[in-house]
C-alpha cells in the first residue's frame, strides 16, 4: 500500500496496525506513540508490569486532566486462511480498512494522537492537562495494565478528571451510541463435593450432580433486581459445568460449575455472595467456592464530559447520541472508582474480534474531529 497522500490519521493507523501486538505484546506500538507525543510537549512515562507494557503520557501540570485511554493489544487473529487479506497487513477495500485491531482499537489511538496534534498546534497554552493512558493488557487478564497504572497515579496523588476511552461504542454509525457506564462483573467457580463410586452401587456413593441440580435450578431462576434508569436487570449465566472421569459407569466425586453475574448499581458483590451462600447452605451442599470480581458497575450520569461528547458528535456527525451501559466490561472500570467522569466513544463495533475486522475510513477522520472538538469544549 502506498502511504503517500494519506491523511495523518489513516497513516498513523496503518503504522500501528502493521505491528502484530497480540495480547500482552505491545510490539513497539507505545514507542511509536511516544515518538509522536514527545514533540508536542508530552512527558512519556513507561510503566511495565510483568509482560505488560503501559504508557502514561501527560502534557501540562495543572488540573483539570483530560485523559484518553486505550489499548494497543489485540485478540488473536483466528485462522489466517479465513481472512480475505492478512490481518497484520492493513488493507483498504471499498472504503473500509481491514486489519486486526482496526476497530478495537488502534484506529481510536491514531485519532487520539492526531486530534491532540491539531488541538495543541492551534492552542499551545490550553487550560489544564492532556494525558494518554495506554496499555497492552486490556484483551488479556487485565491484571498488569490500566489497573496498575491507576494504582501508581493514586499513590503519587495524580488524578484524572475526565477520561475518554476509545473503545468501539458505536452501533450503526459513528457516534450513535456512547457508553456512559458499564455493568459490574462477578464470576465464581463452585465445586460441589460428593463421593465417587460405581453407578451400580449408588448407596455407596454420593452423586454431586444429583445434589446440585435443585440448587442450580433455583440459582438461575433468581430475579436479582429490576435494573434502573441506566442499567438493565442483573443477569446470571452458567458458562461451564464439568463432572465425571469420562467413564460411563463411574459416579463423579465432584461437580465444577463456572458462572458469572453482570450486575447493576442496584447490587453489591457482597450482597450477591451472601445470597448464593445462603442458597448453598439451605440446600445442604458440601462445597467450596472462589469468587472473582472483574469490575464494579459505574455510571457517568451527567457532567462536563458527557456534555462535551454530545456537543462534539452533534457538531461533526449532525446526530444526537444515545447513552448506553450495554455490553461487556472495559478498562473504564478501573478509572471510574477514582472519581473521574468516564465515557467510551469510538468506531462501529460490528466487526470487533471477528475475521476481517474493519473500520470505515471516513469514520477515522470524523472521529479525529470529534475528539478534537471535545478537547476544545473542555480545555479552552
Amino acid at each position: 500500500m502506498n502511504d503517500t497522500n494519506l491523511t495523518p490519521t489513516l497513516e498513523l493507523a496503518l503504522q500501528l496496525l502493521r505491528r502484530p501486538s497480540v495480547t500482552p505484546d505491545d510490539a513497539g506500538c507505545q514507542q511509536l506513540i511516544c515518538q509522536r507525543l514527545e514533540p508536542l510537549g508530552f512527558r512519556c512515562e513507561h510503566m511495565p508490569f510483568g509482560e505488560v507494557s503501559n504508557l502514561w503520557a501527560r502534557r501540562g501540570n495543572e488540573a483539570p486532566v483530560f485523559a484518553f485511554a486505550g489499548h494497543t493489544d489485540v485478540v488473536p487473529t483466528g485462522p489466517l486462511d479465513a481472512w480475505d487479506s492478512p490481518p497484520f497487513e492493513p488493507t483498504l477495500r471499498d472504503g473500509l480498512l481491514y486489519a486486526r485491531g482496526a476497530a478495537d482499537m488502534k484506529s481510536s489511538i491514531a485519532c487520539f494522537i492526531v486530534a491532540c496534534e491539531g488541538f495543541i498546534a492551534e492552542h499551545p497554552r490550553h487550560q489544564g492537562s492532556i494525558a494518554l493512558l495506554i496499555t497492552s493488557d486490556e484483551e488479556g487478564p487485565a491484571r498488569d495494565g490500566t489497573v496498575k497504572v491507576i494504582e501508581t497515579l493514586q499513590a503519587r496523588d495524580e488524578h484524572i478528571d475526565w477520561c475518554l476511552v476509545g473503545e468501539p461504542s458505536s452501533t450503526e454509525r459513528l457516534g450513535d451510541v456512547v457508553k456512559n457506564g458499564r455493568r459490574g462483573s462477578l464470576g465464581a467457580r463452585l465445586v460441589i463435593l460428593g463421593q465417587q463410586g460405581h453407578v451400580a452401587y449408588p448407596h455407596l456413593a454420593d452423586n454431586p450432580v444429583h445434589r446440585a441440580a435443585p440448587f442450580l435450578a433455583e440459582l438461575v431462576a433468581i430475579e436479582w433486581d429490576q435494573g434502573n434508569d441506566f442499567f438493565p436487570p442483573t443477569t446470571l449465566q452458567i458458562s461451564n459445568i464439568h463432572a465425571g472421569t469420562g467413564a460411563t459407569n463411574v459416579i463423579p466425586g465432584e461437580l465444577v460449575v463456572d458462572f458469572n453475574l453482570r450486575f447493576s448499581t442496584e447490587l453489591t458483590p457482597e450482597a450477591i455472595q451472601q445470597r448464593v451462600g445462603q442458597l448453598l447452605e439451605r440446600h445442604g451442599l458440601d462445597h467450596r467456592i472462589e469468587w472473582n470480581l472483574s469490575g464494579l458497575p459505574f455510571i457517568t450520569e451527567t457532567g462536563a464530559l458527557l456534555d462535551a461528547a454530545r456537543d462534539a458528535i452533534r457538531a461533526v456527525e449532525g446526530i444526537d447520541t444515545t447513552m448506553s451501559t450495554a455490553g461487556g466490561t472495559s478498562d473504564g472500570r478501573f478509572i471510574a472508582p477514582t472519581g473521574a467522569q468516564v465515557l467510551e466513544l469510538g468506531p462501529v463495533n460490528a466487526s470487533i474480534h471477528k475475521i476481517n475486522e474493519h473500520v470505515r475510513v471516513t469514520d477515522l477522520e470524523a472521529l479525529t474531529r470529534i475528539y478534537r472538538k471535545m478537547l476544545e469544549n473542555l480545555l479552552l
